[in-house]
């Protein structure tokens, strides 16, 4: 599942919105991943990114879960994860 993914790749993770839309305009990401449970408006930036830069973007069901993932105590409603 993508949790175990973003566990994996820890130290590689970008958390949050405003610093995911950053990196992809960068091209510093390889991936992203989107909670189901965020705010539809916001995460809607994301994803459309991802299409037009040709990012592989996956969903998960829970901005908690996600969060968790990261190592951090609150939700995170899109994560990237920077080239390796």
């Amino acid at each position: 599942m993508s949790y175990e993914k973003v566990m994996q790749v820890q130290s590689r993770v970008i958390i949050g919105l405003k610093q995911t839309l950053k990196a992809m305009k960068n091209g510093e990401i390889s991936e992203v991943f989107i909670a189901d449970d965020a705010d539809q408006h916001m995460t809607q930036k994301v994803s459309s990114l991802a299409k037009e830069l040709d990012i592989p973007c996956h969903y998960v069901d829970s901005k908690e879960k996600l969060g968790a993932a990261c190592g951090i105590e609150v939700g995170a409603s899109t994560v990237a994860i920077k080239h390796g």
